[in-house]
């Protein structure tokens, strides 16, 4: 005898309820006819995670009890399935301060029709991109349940993603009667993640002995990614399954006894490079954003350099050519092989390409502030006014047609403030904006040498790849004129941004004073314009977003 356990491997949408609840009503009948006999759904699968503030209005939870119920109500008939559904529980409508005391990050088990168990999470995580208890309480009970037929039944202890990276929520499990650890999750994707969640599942199982299923969410939330990439672990350590990752997915797992106890069987999807990782991240985060939020399509500026042609690739690889626009809006200064790469660069992959000159919108900028500007040198003010320009033409043709611009800054131009504000920052999404820029070569010479989408082989041009970076904003400019070269750059951004090390440790370890102390300096800075930026795709365990909250007006210096 053996049970057959699915996980609904699903791709929600934060809010819609009844487009959630049929999801997974939906994949409880078609994993029932495939003879699974528990259905695991992801934490909060009811209504999508994260759904931040939405929780602290009492309309929303009340309306997440009744999809709840309308799930179980739809998979009555199904005899002996047990279906699992993460929700939130709880709340009132009197006070935010009170509601919050008695809402919960939750789990149930359904019976034919029948609520069989519950559990409330304990562990709440508050940190990186999480806020959790801003929203729940802690819960601090155990939940431990039989899943299967009469003749094969087995106990399965429930956890909640952050508690199965603590001791004691399984151990008490264990001590409760559990055979199996059930997990249901949703773990923001950052590269290497998922590595690091089966290396610490794997301390889990050893700690306690038992097997564990770990179930996880798919999809692009915001500036957050959920990669899937759901597993089985024996209660050894041993991997006993893997499912693909960022697609959906009935990943479907055997248990059956043995004398050592209970014993899992799953296919085992192949490990992956952590490039291919981010490509697939990128690509996800753009189809779901543009999907989930209605844009019929995107729009860029093509510039002929690597950051908006890696921007290109990844979009047409997400939505296909016919919803990709690139615009190329030379100025006096753009070269000429700039026109030629992004030229080639359109054509290979397909997408519609037009040239619009800012020359006249420039020239008449210039002549408006002569009077005004009379006796001063040109600097950095005239090679805004170009980006401004861009930047302008851009949301007017996204206003016009409805498409949303995506901007094609990377982290390290974003660190440092080497970008534009209402410029080359005015967009709807940034794509790569947790990218730093020798990530960005990397993954280029990545997407040249792979075609994972079947969209187009080698499609950004060599001389993108080897020519030295530059914002073509003035005569024979390069990046390196006013920024340290990218390797060292990027080093010294993630030493002090990511990983918290101070001025004198990244010293210390051998980089120059004068780069260390310049870099800093910037990234202090240029706060205020990280703060207009639009949301981008986070894939770094640290990126500019909600993981970073920085006060703009800030002296402290180390």
């Amino acid at each position: 005898m053996t049970l057959k356990i699915c996980v609904a491997q699903l791709n929600f949408v934060v809010g819609d309820l009844a487009g959630n609840s049929q999801k997974i009503i939906q994949a409880a009948r078609s994993a029932y006819a495939d003879g699974a006999r528990l259905l695991l759904t992801p934490e909060l699968a009811i209504c999508g995670y994260a759904a931040e503030d939405l929780f602290l209005r009492p309309a929303f939870i009340a309306a997440c009890d009744d999809a709840v119920k309308t799930v179980a109500r739809e998979l009555a008939g199904l005899k002996d399935l047990s279906v699992v559904i993460g929700h939130p529980t709880g709340g009132d409508s009197r006070t935010r301060s009170v509601a919050v005391q008695n809402r919960h990050n939750s789990a149930s088990v359904w019976r034919e029709g029948v609520m069989v168990a519950g559990y409330a999470k304990r562990e709440l995580p508050n940190y990186q991109v999480f806020d959790e208890r801003r929203y729940f309480t802690p819960g601090d009970g155990i939940c431990v349940f039989e899943a299967g037929v009469a003749e094969f039944a087995v106990k399965v202890g429930l956890l909640i993603c952050e508690d199965a990276w603590f001791e004691q929520p399984a151990q008490m499990a264990k001590e409760a009667g559990a055979e199996l650890l059930a997990v249901i999750n949703a773990s923001p994707f950052h590269a290497g993640k998922g590595r690091e969640r089966e290396s610490m599942m794997r301390q889990r199982v050893e700690a306690c002995g038992l097997p564990m299923v770990y179930a996880h969410l798919v999809g692009g939330q915001d500036e957050v990614i959920f990669e899937g990439h759901s597993f089985a672990l024996q209660s050894d350590g041993a991997l006993a399954g893997r499912a693909p990752s960022f697609i959906e997915n009935q990943f479907s797992v055997v248990a059956e006894r043995d004398p050592g106890g209970l014993h899992l069987k799953a296919l085992i999807e192949a490990e992956r490079s952590v490039d291919a990782d981010l490509w697939d991240a990128l690509v996800l985060g753009v189809r779901d954003y543009v999907g989930k939020n209605g844009f019929p399509g995107v729009i860029l500026g093509l510039s002929g350099g690597i950051d908006s042609a890696l921007v290109l690739a990844v979009a047409v690889d997400a939505l296909g050519k016919d919803k990709v626009r690139s615009v190329m809006m030379p100025s006096p200064y753009t070269a000429a092989i700039s026109w030629i790469d992004a030229r080639e660069m359109a054509l290979r992959m397909g997408v519609r390409y037009d040239e619009i000159s800012i020359k006249p919108e420039f020239d008449a900028f210039r002549a408006s502030l002569a009077r005004e500007f009379e006796g001063l040198a040109e600097d950095a003010t005239e090679e805004n006014i170009q980006a401004r320009i861009r930047g302008t033409l851009l949301m007017a043709m996204s206003n016009k047609f409805g498409t949303i611009v995506l901007t094609t800054g990377n982290k390290s131009e974003m660190a440092t403030g080497y970008c534009t504000l209402y410029g080359d920052m005015a967009g709807g999404f940034a794509v790569i904006k947790d990218l730093s820029k020798t990530t960005v070569f990397r993954l280029a010479r990545w997407r040249n040498a792979h075609d994972p989408y079947g969209s187009c082989t080698q499609p950004i041009p060599e001389r993108i790849i080897t020519r030295p970076p530059s914002a073509e904003l003035r005569p024979d400019q390069t990046d390196q004129d006013s920024l340290p070269p990218y390797e060292v750059l990027d080093a010294i951004l993630e030493r002090y941004m990511e990983n918290d090390q101070s001025i004198d440790d990244i010293i210390g370890a051998g980089f120059a004073p004068a780069d260390v102390e310049k870099v800093t300096r910037l990234i202090k800075l240029n706060e205020y314009k990280r703060r207009q930026s639009p949301v981008g795709i986070r894939v770094t365990h640290r990126s500019f977003g909600k993981d970073w909250r920085y006060p703009i007006t800030n002296r402290f210096r180390a």
